[in-house]
């Protein structure tokens, strides 16, 4: 399923590549890219002789029905793994534990460090759990990808997509060997994070923002909450008499 879906892909938004040959032609190496869509799980798959594979929601997984099963069908079919995300910390380990044993099969994982999708196309701080801790125990190689332009192409809350071609940038491999055992450092996990951001930030183009993406979701939807009473407030004043 991976090549027919890729190549439909290809065929419509015929997405443009840099840097393929940094992609080894076997065994492993953790695949870390920027997040602007829900998209990008399928289009760097689609560009790579090699399968991928991402961690996805359990729920995409098991939703009932005929739209579940072709659903669930889908994302196995592009080297979606699907993790319990019940629970951050079950959740993390659970992430963690799964990108180990795709890496000690030889394969790629691929992951996103900011945790979650940009919510404004920017560059958000990278989280030191899921990629560090990964790529420390196992010794594998980091390649920093950046998805280009994938957030026009979908934006959230967009089911028809526009058709355009999204740009995909691969890096040279980051090797983090010297600290290999060292994943229980905080202070490593959050080094070997941020020189991944800084690769992917140089690949990307985007913005970079010091802060989760997480907390800046939380920000933008506590302004547009403030902003929406403000305006409730305005229309619920009666209007002032002029003499």
């Amino acid at each position: 399923m991976k090549f027919s879906i890729g190549g439909s892909l290809k065929l419509a938004f015929r997405p443009w590549v840099e840097g393929l040959e940094n992609i080894p032609a076997e065994g492993p190496a953790i695949l870390a890219s920027n997040h602007l869509s829900f998209s990008d799980s399928f289009f760097l798959p689609a560009v790579l002789d090699r399968k991928v594979t991402f961690i996805a929601k359990a729920e995409y997984f098991t939703s009932p029905g005929v739209k579940g099963k072709l659903t669930a069908a889908f994302f196995k079919g592009v080297g979606q793994l699907p993790v319990d995300r019940s629970g951050a910390r079950g959740a993390g380990e659970a992430a963690i534990k799964s990108g180990v044993d795709v890496i000690e099969r030889g394969e790629l994982f691929g992951i996103y460090p900011e945790g979650t999708r940009s919510p404004d196309g920017r560059l958000y701080r990278g989280k030191p759990g899921g990629l560090a801790r990964v790529a420390l125990a196992t010794g594998a190689p980091v390649i920093p990808v950046a998805m280009i332009d994938t957030e026009k192409i979908q934006p959230p809350g967009k089911v028809v997509p526009k058709l355009m071609r999204p740009g995909i940038r691969i890096g040279k491999p980051l090797d983090f060997s010297r600290y290999h055992g060292m994943d229980g450092d905080r202070f490593i996990l959050r080094s070997v994070t941020d020189e991944v951001m800084y690769e992917i930030m140089k690949l990307s183009g985007q913005e970079y923002v010091d802060i989760y993406a997480t907390a800046a979701k939380r920000q933008i939807a506590d302004a547009e909450k403030a902003a929406k009473g403000d305006k409730n407030e305005k229309g619920d004043k009666p209007e002032g008499k002029t003499g």
